[in-house]
Formats: C-alpha cells, sequence, structure tokens
C-alpha cells in the first residue's frame, strides 16, 4: 500500500515529530511504501526522516495547490495521512482527490484560534467550542507574531470556523486520547470519525531503567514554550529542600525568560539549560534522571514525552491539564499534582528524591503498563487498520486484508 504523509516539516522538532516519524518506520517495516509531502525543513535530525521515508516532497514554488497535484499524479498514494500543515488551499487539494484523506490530530491548532485552548495571559483552560466568544471576551482574534515588524498578527474567527468545516470531510480523525475525541465532538466533528489511537511504541527504548543515582537529577524534556509551563516548574524546583540538579532539554521562544527566571530563583547552579538534543542521544538523559516533570499548564493532548519516560521506567510527575490522566495514575506510576499547584509539584518531586525505592517502584510500573499496551496490541497497528479500512471504503485494492 502506498501511504502519503503530510506535515508541515522534515525533521525533528517535538513530541508529534517524534511520532511521526516512529509511525513512518513501523508502516514501512510493514511492507508499505510511504513518501512525505512537507513545507519546510528543521535543521534537526532530517537524515533520519530521508532514510526512512521513499521520497521527501517539498511544497516549493508559487502555486503549492499545483505541487500537490503533481505529487499526487507521481506517488499515486492509496490513501493520504495528513498531520498538519497551515495552508487550507492544501488540505482542500488533496480532499478534492479521489484519495481518502486521514487526519491525525496533534494539538488544538485546527479548532482554536489560539492553538492551545488556554488563555495566554491567564493561563485559564478553555472547555468551550469555536463560537464569537473566542473573538470577546477571550480577545483570541489578537496572535503572537512569531516574525514581522508588529508582535502582534490578526486571527480571523470566520477563517477558523472554515478551517473547522473544511477538516470535517477528512474520512477519518486519529486522536491520542479520550480528551482529544470530546474536544473533537465539542466542535462539531462526527463522533463516528474519530478513533483514539495512542502513540507508537517505541522499541528502541524499552528495558532501559535509570540508576536513580544520588545526583537526583529532575528531567524536562519538551519545547521550552509558555503552556509548558517550565517557569512553574523552576518555581517548584526553588521550595525543593533537598539536593538536587535539573535538565532543561528543548527549545523555544520562552527559554530567555525562564533562564532570568532560574537565576532570579537562585536556581543557576543547579538548573542547566541543554537546549535541543537529538532523540538518539535522549537516552542517557534518561537513565541518569531521578524523575521526569510535565509541567504543562495547556491542557496536553495527550502528553507524549510521559509515555517516553515510562518506557525507561522513569515515574512522572505532572499537572493534571488534558489528557494527561489518560496515562498517567496517580500514586501509581508517578503523580498527578492539581493544575498550576507548585507547592503540590515540589512535594511530590522531593518525595521521589528522597524515597529512591518509591521512585523505582513507580518507574517499574509504569514500564509495565506500557509493556502490557504493547503485548496486548494487535499485530496489525491500529493507524494501519484504519488507513487500509479508507483505502477499501474508497474501492481502493490493496494486499492487507484485515
Amino acid at each position: 500500500m502506498k501511504i502519503l504523509f503530510v506535515h508541515q516539516y522534515c525533521g525533528a522538532m517535538g513530541g508529534a515529530e517524534t511520532d511521526i516519524l516512529l509511525g513512518a518506520g513501523s508502516l514501512k517495516n510493514r511492507g508499505h511504501e510511504i513518501a512525505l509531502l512537507y513545507s519546510s525543513r528543521t535543521g534537526r535530525g532530517e537524515s533520519a526522516w530521508d532514510s526512512t521515508f521513499f521520497e521527501c516532497f517539498p511544497l516549493t514554488g508559487p502555486d503549492a495547490v499545483e505541487t500537490v497535484r503533481s505529487v499526487l499524479e507521481k506517488f499515486q498514494p492509496d490513501a493520504i495521512y495528513f498531520h498538519s500543515l497551515p495552508d487550507l488551499g492544501v488540505l482542500g487539494a488533496l480532499l478534492n482527490s479521489a484519495v481518502p484523506v486521514i487526519r491525525r490530530v496533534h494539538d488544538h491548532r485546527m479548532y482554536c484560534m489560539r492553538g492551545g485552548k488556554y488563555n495566554y495571559f491567564t493561563r485559564a483552560i478553555c472547555n468551550r467550542p469555536a463560537s464569537w466568544r473566542c473573538v470577546f471576551p477571550c480577545l483570541a482574534s489578537i496572535g503572537r507574531n512569531s516574525g514581522g515588524l508588529s508582535p502582534f498578527k490578526w486571527v480571523s474567527y470566520q477563517a477558523k470556523k472554515r478551517e473547522i468545516e473544511l477538516n470535517k470531510k477528512c474520512d477519518c480523525f486519529l486522536v491520542y486520547s479520550e480528551y482529544q475525541k470530546e474536544e473533537l465532538a465539542r466542535n462539531g466533528f462526527d463522533p463516528a470519525k474519530i478513533e483514539v489511537c495512542g502513540p507508537v511504541h517505541d522499541t528502541d527504548a524499552a528495558g532501559s531503567v535509570s540508576s536513580f543515582d544520588e545526583r537526583n537529577l529532575v528531567l524536562f524534556v519538551g519545547q521550552v514554550i509558555r503552556g509548558k509551563g517550565v517557569d512553574l516548574l523552576l518555581q517548584a524546583l526553588s521550595k525543593v529542600r533537598v539536593p538536587f540538579e535539573a535538565a532543561i532539554v528543548g527549545e523555544g521562544n520562552h527559554r530567555l525568560h525562564c533562564e532570568r527566571l532560574s537565576a532570579r530563583l537562585g536556581l543557576e547552579d543547579r538548573v542547566k539549560f541543554h537546549g535541543f538534543i537529538a532523540r538518539n542521544e535522549l537516552k542517557e538523559f534518561y537513565q541518569k534522571a531521578s524523575l521526569l516533570a510535565v509541567s504543562s499548564v495547556w491542557p496536553e493532548p495527550f502528553g507524549l514525552v510521559g509515555r517516553e519516560a515510562m518506557y525507561h521506567a522513569l515515574p512522572v510527575v505532572a499537572f493534571d491539564a488534558g489528557g494527561i490522566r489518560e496515562w498517567l495514575f496517580d500514586g501509581e506510576n508517578g503523580f498527578l499534582v492539581p493544575w498550576k499547584d507548585t507547592d503540590r509539584f515540589a512535594e511530590r518531586i522531593e518525595q521521589l528524591l528522597r524515597d529512591k525505592e518509591l521512585a523505582r517502584h513507580l518507574g517499574r510500573r509504569g514500564q509495565e503498563l506500557v509493556s502490557q499496551q504493547q503485548e496486548t496490541s494487535s499485530e496489525i497497528c491500529p493507524v494501519e487498520q484504519v488507513l487500509v479500512r479508507a483505502a477499501q471504503r474508497r474501492g481502493r485494492e490493496t494486499r492487507y486484508a484485515l
């Protein structure tokens, strides 16, 4: 079966890109021919993408729609696995083809004008569907502008509604959590077309266990942006009363603010900002850490990094936001902390650093949970099942029987 992946990036960026690459590798190993249509390269880990995909097609030139048509004619896919791409003209061209389009929903940008389902200024989590209330009182029409002379940009409510209606035409939606499924249904998507399908199992990480040594390393892995709450993690760390070190692994536009905050809190000798670390080098951090901190204050669609930590038998301390509670069970594989409660976050970190046997027990339990999920998964991965069914419904012949 020929599958065309469509995504904004070619290369490493965040958890979504890690899952895309793992999924592509899994489908390739299952005998599928896979290609990638992308908008830009990240400059990170691109060789792994180039070697995994049969071909990587860039969206170059002034006419993206014509590029799409050319790629479809050249590759002739049986199914399109659409991830994230801001150009709605590209999505429209794909939907107008005779090829089924399966959409993997990684975040909230498809139906949220702010993109994060929380108020950037107050950090309050939003539980409403897209409506005129996004314009007022949320003021989501005023967005951050990452480029250009002005720090702000105009976000159109009507354009977002058109985007939602266009996306509803996809054949199927894959989400990581029940929380995501509820959010899509809240925004008018047909629940019958939404399937909960967890992240791809990372077999390379299995069996690795931390030393839990006296270094007391607290690990954060993710983009250093405001929604990830690194500033709140730093506030919590300033309240921890046992010796520790902290490694902040990731890049983002909130890094400078967090580095300055770390200095103000007197943490500069214990907290190190490592920037982006290639995925094959992350294993060393997991092996040396005593716990993973997930300090997200935006409602995580799932929290893929937590699953990665569980592979390495690391306990997790996280704020209860979004879909995190679907894999983090308080007192079983880590601790689920009330949203934005930095005092409680600090207490749980300190508890695990003081009680290494408890940390090992919770970490082993987390590793058992992901191992059990891997063992009970079908021989044909759920994503493959969805892609094959969609192709067969469109009358496309595949050699993969379900």
